[in-house]
């Protein structure tokens, strides 16, 4: 069967499958790109898609199976092989100078680099840029750019070096909604040059929007490649899980809300000196979600750590009002005590200062850790933390061999879900949590969504960071945006849009506060 590659394929990958010890990453995977198109290789996290791509980029090499460039079957041993054959992937993380400029970036490390004539090497760079619609400054230094400009001179310096088979790593997680929709343009007019584009990704709207066929993987095995205009969000879903799955995040209407949270005028500031939150001003109700929105690092940390007492405030103070109404000042108190009083913050991907979970211990263990603490009372409702371990199991689908098995040894997924689970399971006052679905898988997500209204049902104070617009939007019940450390508005996320929001989070409009 492998004589009749197909001629107008770019990339064939013919049963791979690459294990690491006891775990398959990719089994028996066949994947077809061809020549002009944009292919969206789509799967939960854990399906295997980076494992697959990082096998045509030379990055880990396929225990079984076949690859084909352009018909001929290759061997990619390493990234300078994979780019021999034209193929450039872009990772999440950029492999930059910081102190070059982009075009130095760009001819970094090609042979005579030394003796080139920078003034030629701009103007070819040039003609790139105009060829496919980029914007970029060739002079301008790399610590001097934005995420998307950065990601620009990744893409440039690819094609400048004769790759025709681009490969995008979830490349839209650090933009905002404007520059995705560039980064997609761009994407577009290289396709009609004839090149070849892979894009890996979980945003379904973004699959629907941007590619010709879309390659579905699940748990490491290869489901199928489906025409996009034949899909649609429900479709693609149900070959992600592998059954139906309804897309619809509640959104109660606040009930009686009343002020738990106000912040007036607090400033942090980093070991470095630099305002990280400066002067933000808000408030936060009880029974809403309050989403938070920004680009990556603009602040969303520091305001959450701020009012759990992890951070300090240099300006500024932060009331919360209990439930009878008597105003405590959190600027004053330790973290141990903010917790007491039912503040609670799950941060993700951070989990610092023991806030987490010990690795060693169990679910059951991991639970007492929380609660015995605080004395009595936050188990009124729920007897014991084994009974609340097994609910959290239940509830959450988190998989374990048994509540008592060690934490560590669960996957990162499983872990997230104890986390967030465990602070919600405490019916905390004001549950703040931060990225608590990523990395989650579709079903998983939905849970902790329910979760989240749950609490705000019970009329909790739910503050939310999220990186996901389209969720936080069908989610929250108003969204406050950040960026670069201030607060540039807050909107009722019934009627803002991704646009307002996105130029907001790049701080290019001010926004009258909701």
């Amino acid at each position: 069967m492998h004589n009749h590659p197909n001629n107008n394929a770019m990339i064939e990958m013919r049963g791979i499958t690459k294990r690491f010890g006891q775990v398959t990453a990719n089994e028996n995977v066949d994947l077809t790109v061809y020549r002009g198109e944009i292919l969206s290789v789509l799967g939960e996290n854990g399906s295997g898609k980076t494992s697959l791509m990082n096998m045509l980029a030379g990055i880990y090499f396929p225990d079984a199976g076949h690859i084909f460039v352009e018909g001929r079957e290759v061997v990619i041993r390493s990234p300078k092989d994979s780019f021999d054959l034209g193929i450039g992937m872009i990772h999440q993380h950029f492999k930059l100078v910081d102190v070059l400029t982009a075009a130095e970036n760009i001819i970094l490390g090609l042979p005579g680099a030394q003796v080139l004539d920078m003034k030629a090497v701009k103007a070819d760079i040039q003609k790139l840029l105009d060829k496919y619609g980029f914007e970029l400054d060739l002079n301008a230094k790399i610590y001097e750019m934005s995420v998307s400009q950065k990601q620009t001179v990744e893409i440039v310096k690819m094609l400048y070096r004769g790759a025709h088979i681009l490969i995008l790593d979830e490349p839209t997680a650090v933009l905002t909604p404007q520059e995705t929709d560039k980064l997609f343009q761009v994407l577009r007019n290289m396709r009609a040059q004839g090149h070849s584009i892979i894009i890996i990704t979980h945003k379904l709207n973004e699959v629907l929007s941007l590619s010709d066929r879309v390659a579905v993987l699940r748990k490491g095995q290869y489901v199928g490649t489906v025409d996009t205009k034949d899909a649609t969000e429900m479709s693609l879903t149900e070959m992600m899980v592998g059954e139906k799955v309804v897309l619809d995040i509640e959104r109660p209407d606040p009930v009686n809300p009343v002020m738990k949270i106000h912040m007036k005028d607090v400033t942090v500031v980093n070991k470095e000196g630099r305002e990280v939150l400066s002067h933000a001003t808000f408030k936060a109700y009880t029974g809403e979600i309050l989403g938070i929105a920004g680009i990556a690092g603009s602040g969303q940390k520091e305001l959450l750590e701020v009012i759990s007492g992890l951070q300090k405030a240099v300006t500024g103070n932060i009331e919360y009002i209990n439930r009878k109404g008597h105003i405590k000042e959190l600027t004053k108190m330790s973290a141990e005590k903010i917790r007491e009083i039912g503040i609670r913050l799950a941060f993700v991907p951070e989990d610092r200062l023991g806030m987490g979970l010990v690795a060693s211990m169990g679910m059951t263990d991991n639970m007492m850790l929380r609660s015995y603490k605080m004395g009595k009372g936050i188990f009124s409702r729920r007897k014991e933390p084994h009974d609340l371990a097994e609910r959290i199991k239940k509830d959450l689908g988190v998989v374990t061999p048994s509540i008592e098995w060690p934490v560590g040894r669960m996957s990162g997924g499983n872990v997230q879900k104890v986390l967030v689970g465990r602070e919600i399971a405490s019916s905390p006052q004001v549950l703040m949590v931060a990225y608590p679905v990523r990395g989650l898988d579709i079903n998983s997500s939905y849970q902790i969504y329910h979760l989240l209204n749950e609490q705000k049902k019970q009329g909790s104070c739910v503050i939310c960071v999220g990186e996901d617009l389209d969720v936080l939007l069908a989610l929250c019940d108003r969204i406050l945006v950040l960026a670069d450390g201030k607060i540039t508005g807050v909107v009722d996320a019934r009627t803002a849009t991704k646009e307002q929001i996105g130029l907001m989070m790049t701080n290019e409009t001010k926004e009258v506060q909701a």
